[in-house]
């Protein structure tokens, strides 16, 4: 039987995997890339090899090879057959070598950016059936919720082989969409994304931001969405910030930063101030809005009302759920900036208003959330209106579609969504398709349908329209994906913490599981920053599935799953609770043998890098591998470095001395011993990772490998031309996720097979 390698492109030899799918063996860490592939081929029986490449790599495979023996490959011919572009070359010279009996792996650097389905199929049929391994796409189709805008309705797409997806526009819900931005032409790799977009009332202009390399810095213009021409309009040093047009559409609200004089990257981020951009002129000409030269750490959010009638400004401080609400009324010229609510002593999201009345949805004496009614001539809370009061569910989000509140509750972390009347009166629930989370539901008062998006753990994301009134889901896009959901279930437990505080957990794995202790399990998590982990579809959690692995997925303090105590029970000075609900987690897996030690990696990012990198500080004795990404593993200098200081909110700061005793105490970097053997860990960070500055996680690793006391490797990987995980390219995405299986692979021992 002969096993035919088809690699495309130079790199190939030094990266062969680009597609992360569920057929493949991943590659081995520590070893050039094209051995994995080859291993696999011999543990087939395969007797020849030969190797066709589309590029100038065959001469480069041959020297990495040499007879095989180095690779522990030995009575293996190789042969090889070399053309002159990438993997469709590879694939057309292929088909003139493969029979039916041929058992064939596809490598290459530029898989992504081809596409190669009719060259797959011609080769197929030229070959008499031969067989390919590692050819199906890395991630499925996608698209997002859409957007109904003068008519117009406009979604995103992904093919599932594109690196962004393509901003599409439709001139009726059934009409076929044309491309208004595909973001993937204006970089040559995928590196710049669509970062945000606001269309007039007419759908006539969209402003949209695009951000380079992952950076938080965004960069808006402005485009015709008849002609899909960009007008002249530039708007640059623009972050954390979208846009809001006026009703007339003659231009929009956004925040923006002064030009930084040092380290864009690196320095850190003061004096947001809010403006108006009119369409046609220059940026040194908007008009400054709002700003507070007295208290540099404000951010401001403004949005125009539905009836255009006033800016509503949502002024936050750091990444505190709590803010303050402001408004403009936009019928007077020069009217001034109102402080409505001004105490920062809870969360207001401002939902719609009714005239001079603002519905808001606010956890102000309900850490639960509620809906709330506020007259602007009676604003005081002596006068305020419940509509919906608080429940023992998390109010997650709210809108006014169609004269009705849509409603969405977190209940353990899964979605339920409410109809309400106007006046706050109970309707009914929405039937959603299963247990998961559903998310969009977004509109305006006059609209008769919404959309939304509902996925699970083993449900890809499909895309569905709501009619309110009737209460009648139908699919409006659906993705296409090559997996087989029935294999697989999900089932949610509860453990109870150190302190006996009981959490959720979801589980998934393949049906027919042993709990005999031997399951290689990823224990992954967040914990903070109000933000709620929910139950959703991602093609790397699949591969780790069709690896043999439990997913396993706690909802820890910190989130925001069962509201603001639930919060705030794992902020500053108790934050060690999140950690606590971490190793519970991983000591409740191996108290119900579905896991061990040996066969337990834990993986995090951002935040949840802190808590991995916490954890395996406290606890090194407990995991057989872990992954912490892009963390933030220096506690005692987070806040000097771009955005930082705005995490003070849930962290606290080392320039406070009580809270300097508790960040020292748990602090990744700083808890680091000599002579400590600590397991496997590979470190990941990113060039242009403005966010949390790749300094973090330079030092982590690097202590760590100085104070290794054990065989364990410690490494780290560096993406370049990619930042903190926003608007990241799928090319970046498939490699990082072959390197990251792969090292949990290896160090778990795990067997994995061709499935």
């Amino acid at each position: 039987m002969k096993g035919i390698i088809l690699a495309g492109g130079h790199g190939s030899r030094l990266r062969p995997l680009t597609k992360v799918t569920n057929k493949h063996l991943l590659p081995i860490y520590d070893k050039p890339m094209i051995y994995y592939p080859l291993e696999t081929l011999c543990k087939a029986g395969i007797d020849e090899i030969m190797i066709v490449t589309g590029g100038s790599s065959a001469g480069d495979f041959l020297r990495l090879l040499g007879n095989g023996r180095e690779f522990g490959l030995q009575d293996i011919s190789y042969t090889y057959q070399e053309g002159e572009g990438g993997i469709a070359d590879a694939l057309k010279l292929g088909e003139h070598f493969a029979d039916g009996d041929s058992i064939c792996v596809m490598l290459g650097d530029n898989i992504i950016e081809d596409d190669i389905t009719p060259f797959v199929e011609r080769f197929k049929k030229q070959s008499g059936g031969a067989r390919i391994l590692l050819k199906e796409v890395e991630d499925p189709e996608r698209f997002g919720v859409p957007e109904l805008e003068g008519g117009r309705y406009f979604f995103e797409h992904n093919n599932g082989l594109q690196n962004q997806s393509v901003l599409l526009v439709a001139e009726s819900m059934n009409a076929e969409p044309r491309v208004l931005l595909d973001p993937n032409t204006l970089s040559s790799d995928g590196t710049v994304a669509l970062s945000g977009r606001a269309i007039t009332d007419d759908g006539k202009l969209m402003a949209y931001g695009t951000a380079a390399s992952g950076s938080d810095w965004q960069e808006w213009h402005v485009r015709d969405i008849d002609t899909g021409k960009d007008l002249p309009d530039l708007v640059k040093w623009v972050k954390f910030s979208g846009a809001s047009w006026t009703k007339d559409g003659k231009g929009f609200f956004y925040s923006r930063y002064d030009e930084p004089k040092g380290t864009a990257l690196r320095d850190a981020n003061y004096f947001q101030k809010l403006y108006y951009h009119k369409v046609g002129t220059s940026q040194d000409e908007d008009k400054l809005i709002y700003e507070r030269p007295d208290n540099k750490e404000l951010l401001f959010g403004g949005t125009v009302t539905d009836d255009g009638r006033y800016l509503v400004i949502t002024v936050s401080q750091g990444t505190s759920p709590k803010n303050r609400l402001y408004y403009k009324d936009l019928t007077k010229p020069d009217s001034p900036v109102v402080k409505l609510l001004d105490d920062f002593d809870a969360q207001y999201a401002f939902i719609d208003n009714d005239g001079p009345t603002f519905w808001i949805q606010t956890d102000n004496n309900a850490p639960r959330g509620r809906l709330i009614a506020i007259d602007l001539a009676r604003p005081d809370k002596d006068n305020w209106r419940i509509l919906v009061a608080e429940t023992k569910d998390k109010l997650q989000a709210s809108s006014v579609v169609d004269n009705v509140f849509l409603m969405s509750y977190l209940k353990d972390a899964r979605t339920e969504v409410q109809i309400h009347d106007l006046h706050g009166r109970f309707l009914r629930n929405v039937e959603l398709p299963a247990i998961g989370t559903a998310s969009g539901f977004g509109g305006k008062r006059k609209d008769k349908e919404t959309f939304y998006a509902f996925t699970s753990f083993i449900s890809p994301t499909t895309i569905y329209r709501l009619d309110p009134r009737a209460d009648k889901s139908t699919v409006f896009r659906q993705p296409k994906v090559d997996f087989d959901a029935s294999r697989y279930e999900t089932k949610q437990v509860f453990y109870n913490s150190k302190d006996g505080t009981r959490v959720p957990m979801f589980l998934t794995y393949k049906k027919g599981l042993k709990l005999d202790g031997q399951n290689p399990t990823l224990l992954y998590a967040y914990g903070g920053f109000d933000i709620s982990l929910t139950p959703s579809f991602s093609v790397p959690t699949i591969v780790w599935l069709e690896m043999g692995g439990i997913y396993a997925q706690p909802n820890l303090r910190g989130g925001g799953e069962y509201g603001e105590d639930w919060h705030q029970a794992g902020t500053k000075g108790k934050k060690q609770n999140v950690f606590d609900d971490f190793i519970a987690a991983a000591e409740w897996l191996i108290a119900n043998k579905y896991t061990s030690t040996p066969k337990l990696a834990i993986r995090g990012g951002s935040n949840g890098g802190l808590l991995v990198g916490a954890c395996v500080t406290q606890r090194p004795d407990l995991f057989g591998a872990t992954l912490p990404h892009v963390g933030v593993m220096d506690m005692l200098r987070f806040q000097k470095f771009t955005i930082g200081w705005a995490w003070t909110s849930d962290y606290g700061s080392s320039d406070n001395a009580e809270d300097f005793k508790y960040l020292y105490a748990y602090s990744p970097l700083h808890n680091l011993k000599p002579g400590t053997k600590y397991p496997p860990t590979l470190i990941a960070t990113a060039d242009h990772d403005d966010r949390v500055v790749p300094g973090h996680s330079f030092k982590f690793a690097a202590t760590m490998q100085a104070d290794q006391a054990g065989p364990a490797p410690v490494l780290i990987r560096v993406q370049t031309k990619a930042g903190h995980g926003a608007g990241k390219p799928i090319s970046k995405i498939i490699e990082e996720t072959a390197d990251e299986w792969a090292f949990v692979a290896r160090n778990l021992n795990m067997t994995v097979a061709l499935q």
